[in-house]
């Protein structure tokens, strides 16, 4: 069987094709193909070099992802486990496959079918974590200050998660915090993962420790946000650790984190909403990201009002500041009836 490596270069060989196919939402512009991201959505964010030495690689300038060919198959088909990334990259070149797939399959009746939606593999993943309390990644979110995250049922821990290492071309597994994003009904549409060092020194020592996989646009991670009942108040913001910082020291405010700038800009707001506060984030991109949801926010009849950290963000508030500081620091920033609401007495 051909290692990932070798398969990213066989790809990578007729790199144009493999965007035709996996990327038809983008076109080509000279030497790269240009879409909008992974997903296919389109777009000018994301561009694959189709020639020279460099053949194949990518980057998504929105959201800083970047990989191979074999990275793309798996981002865009929202694979979970090497060997159906292998089976989706064989089947596309045409290549023999290194055994029956009968031989192969598992307790749970066989491997993930290429025709399976991202958001399946997605919850597929899903059910193969395991609450956090007691794990790693309890540990993990308490040093960053997040004492109370086993209580959110959207974080998860994996204790043997996927990861391809894109240097070496290797495929391995790290623990990983796992956070479900969600649509308005509640449902699972995708997964974010943060790589966790297993000698818990923080997150994994890889070039990317974070990725997301399955559906995020329009969605998000939820904390104590109900499908059903009606949101006239809530926060919204791009990373998972900032909006966990929040959500530690405002117990009734319903929020979400929407992992990137682009996915925050299309946060799909609940109806109902009257105001909505927004995390913000210093970088070009994190703007982008406000403007675009407060316009869309203003277009609905929403109040969009701006949260700012006294730090870098809300989790270096929490961490370096402390609990109390950054409950003074939001009571300075809500309307008063939301401190009422949403902060402790």
């Amino acid at each position: 069987m051909l290692s990932a490596s070798e398969l990213a270069g066989r790809l990578a060989r007729d790199a144009e094709a493999v965007c035709r196919h996996y990327l038809s939402a983008g076109r080509r512009a000279g030497n790269y193909w240009i879409v909008g991201d992974v997903e296919n959505n389109k777009g000018r964010s994301l561009y694959v070099r189709l020639a020279g030495p460099h053949a194949g690689r990518w980057t998504d300038a929105a959201t800083g992802q970047y990989g191979d060919l074999l990275d793309l198959v798996r981002e865009s088909c929202g694979l979970v486990d090497f060997r159906d990334i292998a089976e989706e990259v064989r089947h596309f070149l045409s290549l023999p496959q290194p055994e029956p797939a009968s031989s192969r399959r598992g307790g749970d009746g066989g491997h993930a079918s290429v025709d399976r939606p991202a958001a399946e593999r997605a919850r597929r993943l899903f059910r193969m974590t395991q609450p956090l309390t007691g794990t790693l990644a309890e540990s993990y979110l308490r040093k960053r200050g997040i004492l109370r995250a086993s209580e959110f049922t959207a974080l998860r821990f994996h204790p043997s998660c996927y990861y391809r290492d894109l240097v070496a071309g290797r495929a391995t597994s790290y623990p990983a915090v796992v956070a479900a994003v969600t649509d308005a009904a509640g449902a699972i549409t995708g997964v974010h993962r943060t790589w966790l060092d297993p000698d818990g020194n923080g997150k994994a020592k890889v070039e990317n420790p974070r990725r997301a996989l399955g559906g995020l646009l329009g969605n998000a991670v939820r904390f104590r946000f109900p499908a059903s009942a009606p949101i006239p108040v809530m926060a919204a913001g791009e990373g998972l650790e900032t909006m966990l910082s929040l959500a530690a020291v405002m117990p009734g405010m319903p929020i979400v984190a929407a992992l990137t700038a682009n996915h925050l800009a299309a946060f799909q707001l609940p109806p109902g909403c009257r105001r909505l506060y927004i995390a913000g984030d210093a970088d070009a991109a994190g703007r982008r990201g406000i403007a675009g949801l407060s316009r869309r926010a203003q277009a609905l009849g929403i109040l969009p009002l701006v949260l700012a950290p006294t730090l870098g963000d809300f989790n270096e508030d929490l961490r370096w500041l402390g609990p109390d500081r950054l409950t003074a620091q939001l009571r300075e920033q809500l309307v008063r009836e939301d401190v009422v609401a949403s902060l402790p007495a």
